[in-house]
C-alpha cells in the first residue's frame, strides 16, 4: 500500500498526510491480524483485566489467570500442555487460547564497543523489527528497550526508522514477544532485565492502546514484574495523547521528545510532530507534571551547528519557565552522515547555557550501540 506524495509542507497538508498515515496503518493492522486474532484468545494482547475478564466468562478462576501470565510472560513458556501440567492450568482455558505466534528471532548483534545487544526480529508478514538490550551500570542488570511499530509516520530527519518504507503498527504481543525474548536471552547471559524503555522504532502514542496494554503486562506482579516507575514510554509530543495518558493515572514514566525550542527549527528537525506548537507540548507536559506532582523527562536530541546554541538554552529556558522538568541531553546518531553530535567544546558552552538559562537538572544520556546502529534514531532493520 503506497502512499502518495504531497505537493507541499503546509500545515493543512502534514494534517492530511499525518491523519491517512495513521488511519491506513491501523486498517493495515486490523486486516493482516484479523485471520490470527479471530480464532485465539492472546493473553499477550490485552492489559491484564480485561484477559482476566473473558477468562472468567469461560469459566476460569483468577488463580488460574495469575498462572498463566506467570508462564507465559514471567517465564516465556509457551506450550499449552505445560501450562496445564507444572501451572494448574484448566484445559478449557488452554484450548481458548491455542498455539500463539511468535517473532523470528532472526540476528543478534553484540557491540564490542559498550556491550549493547541488538536483537532483529521478522514478523508473520516478514517486516523486521529491532531490539535492544542495554547495559547498566548496576552488575548485570539491563534494560531493554522496545520497538512499537514497524518504521515511523513522524518524519524527524536525523532518524533512521523515519526512513523505512514499511510502516505499521505491533500487535501488544509482539511488543510482549520482544521483551520475552530479549529476557529470556538476558537470562541466558546471567543478567537480568529491570527496566523497559519504549524508544525503540515507532511512534509509542501513534500505537497508544496497545502500547499500554503491553506495558500493563510487564508492569503485572505476576507478568514481567517490572515496576511501574521502571518503565519509560517515550513521545515525539502527540498532545491529545499525553492529556489521555496523564487523565488516565498512569504510573510509568513519559518522556516528551522536544527536538528544538522552537517552531522553526521543528518544523525543520522534526516536520510532522511540528504540526503541533512547541508551546502546546510544553503546557501538556506542564499538566502532566503538575497531576504527577513530580518532574517530567524532556529529551533533546543535540545537533552540532543545529539547535545547541545560546539562542537554544535561551528559548528552552522561556519555554520550560518554572515547569519542573529533567532535561536529558542525546547525542544525535546519523548513519548517513548528514547530522553529527556536538564537538566537547559545543556541548560544554550548551549545558554552561542551559544552568544559567534553564536552571533545573540536565542530564547527558549515553546512546550507545552506535557501532552497530543500535543507537538512539538509527534502528532501521538493516541487514
Amino acid at each position: 500500500m503506497r502512499l502518495q506524495r504531497k505537493p507541499h509542507l503546509a500545515t493543512d497538508c502534514y494534517d492530511r498526510y499525518f491523519n491517512e498515515i495513521r488511519s491506513r496503518v491501523d486498517e493495515y493492522f486490523c486486516v493482516l491480524y484479523e485471520f490470527e486474532t479471530r480464532r485465539m484468545l492472546d493473553p499477550r494482547d490485552q492489559a491484564p483485566q480485561l484477559f482476566l475478564d473473558k477468562a472468567l466468562s469461560l469459566g476460569a478462576n483468577p488463580l488460574a489467570v495469575r498462572r498463566l501470565l506467570s508462564a507465559l510472560v514471567g517465564q516465556g513458556i509457551h506450550n499449552p500442555s505445560v501450562w496445564g501440567r507444572s501451572f494448574q492450568v484448566p484445559r478449557r482455558l488452554s484450548d481458548a487460547i491455542g498455539i500463539l505466534p511468535r517473532l523470528k528471532l532472526d540476528r543478534v548483534v553484540t557491540s564490542p564497543r559498550d556491550g549493547f545487544q541488538k536483537l532483529r526480529f521478522l514478523t508473520a508478514d516478514q517486516l523486521a523489527l529491532e531490539t535492544v538490550l542495554i547495559p547498566l551500570h548496576r552488575d548485570g542488570a539491563v534494560s531493554v528497550c522496545l520497538s512499537s511499530q514497524v518504521g515511523c509516520a513522524m518524519g524527524c530527519v536525523f532518524c533512521a526508522t523515519a526512513r523505512m518504507t514499511a510502516r505499521r503498527n505491533l500487535a501488544a504481543w509482539e511488543i510482549v514477544d520482544q521483551w520475552v525474548q530479549a529476557r529470556d536471552l538476558a537470562r541466558e547471559q546471567g543478567r537480568r532485565v529491570t527496566g523497559v524503555v519504549f524508544m525503540g522504532m515507532g511512534e509509542p502514542f501513534l500505537n497508544y492502546d496497545r502500547v499500554l496494554s503491553a506495558a500493563e503486562l510487564l508492569r503485572c506482579p505476576y507478568g514481567g514484574a517490572v515496576g511501574a516507575k521502571a518503565i519509560t514510554i517515550s513521545t515525539v509530543g502527540l498532545v491529545p495523547e499525553i492529556d489521555r495518558y496523564t487523565d488516565e493515572g498512569h504510573r510509568f514514566r513519559l518522556s516528551i521528545s522536544l527536538g528544538a525550542a522552537t517552531d522553526a527549527k521543528r518544523a525543520r528537525l522534526v516536520p510532522i510532530a511540528a504540526r503541533t506548537p512547541v508551546a502546546d507540548v510544553m503546557a501538556a507536559a506542564r499538566r502532566h507534571a503538575l497531576a504527577r506532582g513530580e518532574r517530567v523527562m524532556l529529551s533533546y536530541v543535540c545537533i552540532r551547528g543545529e539547535n545547541v546554541g545560546e539562542d537554544d538554552a535561551i528559548a528552552l529556558g522561556q519555554l520550560v519557565a518554572d515547569t519542573k522538568v529533567r532535561f536529558d541531553l542525546i547525542d544525535v546518531s546519523d548513519p548517513t552522515g548528514r547530522f553529527h553530535p556536538p564537538t566537547s567544546a559545543e556541548m560544554k558552552a550548551f549545558r554552561d547555557a542551559l544552568t544559567r538559562h534553564l536552571g533545573q537538572p540536565v542530564v547527558r544520556r549515553y546512546s550507545g550501540g552506535a557501532d552497530i546502529q543500535a543507537a538512539c534514531g538509527t534502528l532501521a532493520g538493516a541487514e
